[in-house]
């Protein structure tokens, strides 16, 4: 096996056509008020739990849910699952704050991503 852990889903982002709309149904779900709330963004914290709404999927044009799995060392899980047969779609790179992200594919298609915080 491997020596690098995954520790759960930590965020999970949804592509949405009608951000406004989409905002009303995830704070009636969630109970909540979004925490970060942007015309490119609106994000919700639950439990620890990381939700985010992207209108038209964002630049990395999401056409379904994504889920980033946390990691402490997302290079070297970058290399692993790309040793097993995934394709990196979005290399590692710093979303803000030192928080580093990076998306790939598994051998069906479906996009996952992996999240690293400072």
């Amino acid at each position: 096996m491997t020596g690098s852990s995954t520790q759960g889903i930590k965020i999970v982002l949804h592509p949405v056509s009608d951000l406004a709309s989409a905002k009303a149904v995830y704070t009636a779900l969630l109970g909540i008020p979004p925490q970060a709330d942007s015309s490119y963004y609106v994000g919700f914290e639950a439990d620890g739990q990381h939700i985010g709404l992207v209108p038209g999927g964002g630049p990395q044009g999401m056409t379904s849910p994504v889920a980033f799995w946390d990691v402490p060392d997302i290079e070297a899980k970058l290399a692993e699952v790309t040793a097993a047969g995934a394709t990196v779609k979005e290399p590692a790179h710093d979303v803000g704050g030192g928080r580093m992200v990076a998306t790939f594919t598994d051998p069906d298609g479906n996009v996952l991503g992996l999240v690293q915080d400072p």
